[in-house]
């Protein structure tokens, strides 16, 4: 008997064992996820006239190198220390980090749907019948067990969950990727901010020299009979509006300091003193590493995003369609049961059960289906934000790219103004002082030499934030997550075959 329960286990094993392999050939029911075609984009309109003449085009390799780390190219120590305290310690950062790995337990959990379930219980049910009259002992009935249940992929639901959780981890990495995009890129803009604010604040408290010089001119002169008191009044009043733009400028200085804390993960004010030496805006490259259309498609994780948003709602359409289909689930159990710890391991206390159930839905007012339509809509969705962040990056890219090249022609402009402006200036003081005009033209040339200064160095902080949303724009700044527990690199997921148009 005991030889025939054992063959009864070892063939149910075995036609177990090629069920659930006959099972894992057949196809998935539904969509099979192919990347959508891009749009037949090749070209910038905005050519290489941003370069200086006889500087090579990068391939793009070198292209996609130069953008990971673009800050670098910039040659400041203190940006440099600055982004990678940010990458360290930004909390949105953090915050993704999370999001991240709590996409691959949730991968984990479907992937757990593959393997059977096992469970083990053990019991002790004493019984007493109380009289002490009665004919029946008091005994104590010992139970152990294992259950076991597995419900087998025929059609795929439990595949297609599993892609789409792995589509949805790596739409998780790429939106921390996305993340550290930004983070670089406003940790950079309020860089450039910090080191304008300081510039234009030595600007303005070089005129403020000036125009105390100029008034104090203006003062000699009225005493000694050779002008008037008004152009005392005029000179102040220049001098009041000069003082008065500086708390402006050193509120914004504040501002863009505590951000640049904030970024760190330090609280505000923690990077004053550090950035309190006026230094120069940071050195512009001489070229800049502009990917083509087709690498800036690959490259920005929000495009990146998007795309495994979209593979992730089309295996969920096949996930949908598979729940209308039987289920085939299988069960068993495996118990002792014997009135005695020592009688638990006979056979006759032996007892095994085998069920298999096969269950499909006949009737349920069209609930199945409307599910199914639910996600194909939600699929459709997802297509439609793919092609518009597509295309939005690529305006973004062609935005920037023209913004860039102007900005450098507007630098070259207000370098030449600042020049002539600050010749006239003092010319006129010169001038004024030796009676030959009068000061309503001191007053002209001090404040067109004020706003040429001011525009100059705005024009050549513009030029480095043009750049920055040129970089931001071609995706550039993200690197490889490299941490326990997260992995590395943006994998292309389980669809890593040539991709076609995509399916219904």
């Amino acid at each position: 008997m005991l030889i025939h329960d054992y063959r009864l286990i070892r063939f149910a094993c075995l036609s177990l064992g090629l069920l659930v392999a006959g099972c894992s050939s057949l196809p998935s029911v539904g969509p099979d996820y192919v990347r959508p075609q891009d749009p037949a984009f090749t070209q910038w309109q905005t050519q290489s006239d941003i370069y200086p003449s006889g500087t090579q085009a990068r391939t793009p390799e070198q292209a996609t190198a130069e953008l990971q780390a673009w800050w670098s190219q910039l040659d400041d120590a203190e940006l440099d220390w600055l982004v990678s305290q940010a990458l360290a310690s930004d909390l949105t950062i953090a915050a993704a980090q999370a999001r991240l790995r709590q996409a691959r337990a949730s991968r984990a959990v479907a992937v757990s749907a593959f393997y059977p379930s096992l469970s083990a219980s053990t019991a002790a049910t004493p019984t007493n019948y109380g009289a002490s009259s009665s004919m029946r002992p008091d005994q104590t009935q010992f139970d152990a067990g294992f259950d076991a249940s597995w419900e087998i992929d025929i059609f795929g639901r439990t595949r297609r969950s599993v892609e789409a959780a792995a589509a949805e981890e790596e739409a998780a990495r790429a939106s921390l990727a996305n993340i550290q995009v930004s983070v670089i890129a406003e940790t950079a803009q309020n860089y450039v901010d910090v080191r304008n604010f300081q510039q234009r604040l030595e600007i303005a408290r070089r005129n403020l020299a000036s125009q105390k010089q100029t008034l104090q001119i203006a003062q000699w002169r009225n005493q000694a009979g050779l002008a008037r008191q008004t152009d005392v009044e005029q000179a102040r009043a220049s001098l009041a509006q000069t003082q008065a733009s500086l708390p402006d400028l050193e509120i914004n200085l504040a501002r863009a300091k505590n951000r640049l804390a904030v970024l760190t993960g330090q609280p505000p004010g923690a990077v004053s003193d550090r950035l309190s030496a006026v230094r120069p805006l940071p050195r512009l490259p001489e070229q800049v590493a502009s990917a083509i259309p087709s690498v800036v498609i690959t490259q920005r994780p929000d495009i990146q995003v998007a795309e495994r948003n979209l593979a992730a709602q089309t295996a969920r359409v096949g996930e949908q369609i598979a729940e209308r289909y039987p289920s085939l689930s299988l069960g068993g159990s495996f118990s002792w049961s014997a009135y005695s710890l020592t009688g638990l391991g006979t056979m006759d206390a032996f007892v095994s059960r085998v069920v298999g159930r096969l269950a499909a839905t006949l009737f349920d007012g069209g609930r199945l289906k409307s599910l199914v339509d639910v996600q194909s809509e939600a699929q459709q969705q997802a297509l439609a934000e793919y092609e518009s962040v597509v295309l939005r990056a690529l305006e973004e890219v062609e935005n920037a790219l023209l913004a860039h090249a102007l900005s450098r022609d507007r630098t070259r402009s207000w370098t030449e103004a600042s020049r002539a402006s600050s010749s006239a200036a003092t010319q006129s003081r010169q001038l004024y002082q030796a009676g030959l005009v009068d000061f309503e033209q001191v007053l002209i040339t001090d404040r067109a030499q004020l706003n040429s200064q001011e525009s100059l160095a705005q024009s050549r902080a513009t030029e480095l934030t043009t750049l920055i949303q040129l970089y931001k724009a071609l995706g550039g700044g993200w690197q490889d997550v490299q941490e326990p527990g997260l992995g590395a690199g943006l994998g292309t997921g389980p669809d890593k075959s040539p991709e076609q148009p995509q399916g219904q």
